[in-house]
């Protein structure tokens, strides 16, 4: 396992450079079930994860593990299809490395999606959640040990997560497109199992109201690099203690789907006010 320092991250940075990924302005990270986005993109170049330096492989069956780079009208983009987790055995520096050479490659902005379980009751299969905030309950920290200045500051500041002026953005886009697009406090938690019936009713009070396994380790090095960020979740599935039923992934897999065409018009629409 890599104890990643800056170099790392410039030797990362350079070899995507010389296979010609320049001058990014978005980053985005595509979660689960989530991949269609690119299909918006004036694609230039595609590399799988396993051919860039440093960069963990995708071990999830449905996130492609490839990142892709074009354009969307005037702007470069730099998309991950598909994540690193933490329940996949990597270490939070792992997960979080491409957020660095991202910033390191200059993107500006960063959107980042997943699919998540609904615990707030008016939060339905298919619905759109922009996050407001969120709640960490994963058992590490992508900046433990990693206090380099060079990183940015070591006690990152996390009074507004998610950056003001993107969210205004997502929900001003959201309401010209007529797209249904709510708000809420995402928890993160280890997985890979999902939650007991108790499991729920505990995050539920503790002001959550959608749970997931990703995003919060990329939005804290995101804050920490400066790099503006907005996330939204598509509710995958209804976590209702009370009539709880078992879940099936390939369900949940269909339901992303499913809502990928309508957030991909509203995070496309977004990028061109950027």
């Amino acid at each position: 396992m890599i104890n990643y320092t800056p170099e790392h991250v410039a030797d990362c940075a350079r070899f995507l450079q010389d296979k010609g990924i320049i001058q990014s302005t978005i980053g985005i990270v595509l979660g689960t079930g989530l991949g269609a986005f690119t299909r918006e993109m004036e694609i230039e170049l595609t590399i799988p994860y396993q051919e860039i330096p440093y960069f963990p492989t995708s071990t999830v069956e449905f996130h492609k593990g490839q990142l892709v780079y074009g354009s969307i009208g005037s702007k470069k983009v730099l998309a991950m299809q598909g994540r690193f987790h933490y329940y996949e055995g990597y270490s939070m520096q792992q997960i979080t490395f491409p957020i660095r050479v991202m910033k390191a490659l200059g993107v500006r902005y960063l959107f980042l999606s997943n699919a998540a379980g609904g615990m707030n009751p008016s939060f339905k299969k298919g619905d759109l959640v922009l996050l407001d905030d969120h709640i960490n309950l994963q058992p590490d920290n992508p900046l433990r040990g990693m206090n380099d200045p060079s990183w940015g500051q070591r006690f990152v500041d996390l009074c507004a997560p998610y950056d003001g002026h993107l969210n205004a953005l997502f929900e001003m886009k959201a309401s010209e497109l007529k797209i249904p697009l709510k708000k809420g406090v995402y928890v993160a938690v280890m997985g890979p199992n999902l939650e007991t019936r108790a499991e729920y009713r505990w995050l539920r009070n503790t002001g959550a109201d959608m749970v997931g396994m990703s995003t919060v380790p990329e939005v804290i090095v995101a804050n920490q690099v400066g790099l503006p960020c907005a996330a939204v979740s598509v509710i995958t599935d209804e976590c209702d203690p009370d009539n709880l039923k078992p879940v099936n992934i390939a369900e949940i897999i269909e339901v992303a789907g499913k809502s990928d065409k309508t957030l991909s018009l509203l995070v496309k629409a977004v990028m061109g006010a950027c």
